[in-house]
């Protein structure tokens, strides 16, 4: 029997923020989704979050313990917004809960009614990892009374990654670093960490299983401090010892030909075109490998 732990981390926040609307969303989405899989039993919602965020969290979340230290705590040259750590987020999941899969969505990501179901006959199929692409659509929704409305709107694609389901053991493995979520490269050492430790990733680029209130893809962030020291987190700590590891099959679409695959990973923006040309490299030279092999084995068998 397959069990999930759904683990987010809400924030108080005010009337001015996106998520005054998108987070009571996402936990209406959440609950929901939960009472409509025929698992229902199988499907527990957890939080995790600072001592002063509680007072927001609907009783239907087991609350874990609260968060200790957040991104100003580790980098003092940042000030401002309090931002957690994902390695600290994932770490509550998988010493304070006992399921055999964890997933972890940002707090504006909604759910579909089925998004449980489908995640269960993904593991079926034999996949320790799931990631899963978001539906855009339009922002001007006021909340939760929404909600069939927002259903029922198809909206667009997005590149990006926010939806992460991963087999319990898989955390020992991985290197997270000191990146904070909220900002850009979360997605990247996820994505990235997975691919690089699940045995049977799987990514699910365009189905309607999650959404976001809003179409923008990008976000202003160059003279961001915070994603400046995600990203040297990432090129510096984390990607140095996950390097060794990456196998293009293991890739989003690492099974498409190669000139498909070429345009479509240098156009995504959490993927890279140096990390593509070296990975394209080792598997042409497998590819050569494979095919000398089974000469030489010809060649003794006459």
């Amino acid at each position: 029997m397959i069990n999930l732990a759904h683990i987010i981390n809400p924030v108080k926040t005010g009337e001015n923020s996106d998520l005054f609307v998108a987070q009571p969303v996402t936990f209406e989405s959440m609950i929901r989704a939960r009472q409509f899989s025929k698992f229902t039993d199988q499907i527990n919602l957890y939080t995790t979050q600072f001592e002063e965020d509680t007072a927001i969290i609907p009783t239907c979340f087991t609350q874990l313990s609260h968060l200790e230290r957040s991104i100003l705590a580790v980098n003092t040259e940042l000030k401002g917004k309090k931002l957690p750590l994902i390695h600290d987020i994932l770490e509550k999941a998988y010493l304070e809960t006992d399921e055999q899969y964890i997933i972890y969505t940002n707090v504006d990501i909604a759910l579909m009614p089925h998004f449980y179901d489908r995640v269960i006959q993904l593991i079926e199929n034999g996949h320790d990892a799931i990631v899963i692409n978001r539906r855009r659509i339009r922002p001007d929704y006021k909340g939760i009374e929404n909600l069939p409305e927002m259903y029922g709107e198809l909206g667009r694609s997005h590149p990006g990654f926010d939806c992460f389901v991963f087999k319990r053991d898989l955390f020992d493995k991985f290197q997270l670093g000191s990146i904070c979520i909220g900002i850009s490269f979360l997605e990247v050492t996820l994505l990235h960490n997975l691919s690089a430790f699940a045995k049977k990733p799987v990514f699910i680029l365009d189905e309607h299983l999650t959404f976001h209130l809003g179409t923008d893809v990008l976000v202003p962030r160059k003279k961001n401090p915070y994603y400046h020291h995600n990203r040297k987190e990432y090129f510096e700590k984390i990607k140095p010892q996950l390097a060794s590891k990456f196998e293009l099959k293991k890739f989003p679409y690492g099974n498409l030909p190669w000139y498909e695959r070429a345009i479509k990973w240098g156009l995504n923006p959490s993927l890279f075109t140096r990390t593509y040309l070296q990975l394209e490299g080792k598997n042409f030279f497998q590819r050569v490998k494979m095919l000398l092999d089974e000469i030489r084995w010809r060649i003794l068998q006459r």
